[in-house]
């Protein structure tokens, strides 16, 4: 499981007025950590686009545990879960302080051509990192 961590700090712009981070602003933390993991794994944004696909993200699933706060470490955990003909399963974790659970999440990534939207097979590099049988 090629399993990534990414550290981040919340900024007092993402907090809500109920002091603090918007719901809609885990989206953007899961992003990024999902960013991280496929850069880690050799795959960034270009490689994947001369691959001849690009992902989207097709479904989110977001369980919100607790609350973060202005100036809270949190830890973006994300890994691969499994790969189908056309997308992937990527679930993500997101800890604070002391590790507490802040956040689960799970995402359906579909691999389209960067052409013309349309959905194509998964590309060999990105299949090669699921676990055998997923």
């Amino acid at each position: 499981m090629n399993l990534t961590q990414m550290e981040i700090v919340v900024r007092c712009t993402e907090i809500d007025v109920n002091g603090h981070v918007n719901n809609a602003k885990y989206l953007e933390y899961y992003e990024w950590g999902r960013e991280d993991w496929f850069e880690q794994q050799g795959l960034d944004y270009h490689t994947m686009k001369g691959l001849g696909a690009v992902t989207v993200v097709a479904r989110a699933e977001v369980d919100y545990h607790q609350a973060a706060h202005q100036n809270d470490r949190l830890v973006i955990t994300t890994w691969l879960d499994g790969v189908g003909r056309t997308s992937l399963r990527m679930r993500q974790r997101l800890t604070g302080p002391f590790g507490a659970l802040v956040g689960e999440a799970l995402f359906i990534i579909v691999t389209v051509s960067p052409e013309t939207g349309k959905p194509v097979l998964v590309p060999e590099p990105l299949r090669a990192l699921a676990a055998p049988g997923t």
